[in-house]
């Protein structure tokens, strides 16, 4: 069977049947089959939001339930939320049936952006469908990544991005043991690469190995946008990682990360996580790279700012020489 969860053009129910297979709900039949169900999940050593989702599943087991499933991207750079609902929507919505079973939920919501490729993909999908948990699509406004606790009033719930619930219906149509040894990860690829967009990789692969999975280099990279923070490491694994953004030796990293905090910082959300800009004076802040910037350390955006200190030291001393290092660099 093959066990990567995105295909090259989009599946209908039908098709996603003939290369998936069928989710196996006999052997997941009451109670004990939600343990057998969340059990598989465990050994298959799924995560999701850095937590295992076999944890997840069993916090959020309770009467009156409910599933949200998130296709909102929490990086900027990513799009591979987009491309799994729009792609392959009925591989996500086998894993929200499967999750909203295994917490015995009976009723689950859907998030996805305003005007993209995925709301009209999920709503065709859901019509080809009889599921037995009816889901609720929500529309929200581009760049809008909270709101999950609105659709739970105080109720017990399970929380996840899409990507998850699809892993989550490959370890059930693949068995636990054959999807931890086949396990992909979809990752969005921007810059200086041949074939930006978004890729499929095996879990644990170089950042190399991402760049090359995108067709490899353009021109010369001098470091990645990888997980919040820059590296020039390629050869390191970053499993989990949404977006990969490849910066070209011409540009200079510093102000390519300030026109990424000054985008982020004018976010109203104000999301939190590697995404996270905080108040919009630290772009400010940003353009005297000498400065002490008052943010505490675990903060998004001073992981973001001290990787580009430490990364780019050649840019730092060139600006503060009173300089123009490179060529200037726009976001994405």
């Amino acid at each position: 069977m093959e066990p990567r969860i995105l295909p090259p053009h989009r599946l209908d129910l039908a098709g996603h049947r003939r290369r998936n297979g069928v989710v196996p709900w006999v052997a997941y039949h009451g109670d004990d089959g939600r343990d057998r169900l969340i059990a598989a999940v465990e050994a298959a050593g799924l995560r999701g939001g850095g937590s295992p989702t076999a944890t997840k599943l069993r916090a959020a087991r309770a009467t009156h339930s409910i599933v949200v499933a998130t296709g909102c991207e929490g990086d900027p750079l990513s799009r591979k939320d987009v491309a799994l609902l729009a792609l392959s929507p009925h591989h996500v919505l086998d894993g929200l049936q499967l999750a909203a079973h295994a917490i015995g939920a009976a009723e689950a919501v859907l998030r996805v952006h305003v005007g993209g490729p995925a709301l009209p993909s999920v709503t065709a999908a859901l019509g080809e469908r009889d599921d037995r948990v009816p889901v609720r699509v929500v529309a929200v406004p581009r760049r809008d990544v909270t709101g999950e606790t609105a659709f739970v009033r105080g109720r017990p719930a399970l929380v996840s991005d899409v990507e998850t619930l699809a892993q989550l219906a490959s370890v059930v149509l693949l068995g636990p043991h054959h999807y931890r040894a086949s396990r992909t990860e979809l990752v969005t690829v921007t810059g200086a690469v041949r074939r930006p967009g978004v890729v499929e990789v095996a879990a644990g692969t170089s950042l190399a190995g991402v760049l090359d999975a995108a067709g490899g280099e353009a021109e010369p990279v001098q470091a990645v946008l990888a997980g919040g923070t820059w590296t020039a490491d390629l050869g390191a694994g970053r499993p989990g990682i949404a977006a990969v953004h490849a910066l070209p030796a011409r540009d200079c990293g510093l102000e390519y990360t300030a026109r990424m905090l000054a985008f982020l910082a004018a976010d109203p959300a104000r999301q939190s996580g590697p995404g996270m800009a905080g108040p919009p004076s630290i772009v400010a802040d940003f353009a005297e790279p000498a400065c002490r910037l008052p943010l505490p350390p675990g903060h998004g955006a001073a992981r973001l700012v001290a990787s580009a200190l430490r990364v780019f030291d050649a840019d730092v001393r060139a600006h503060r020489a009173g300089g123009r290092c490179r060529v200037p660099a726009g976001v994405a």
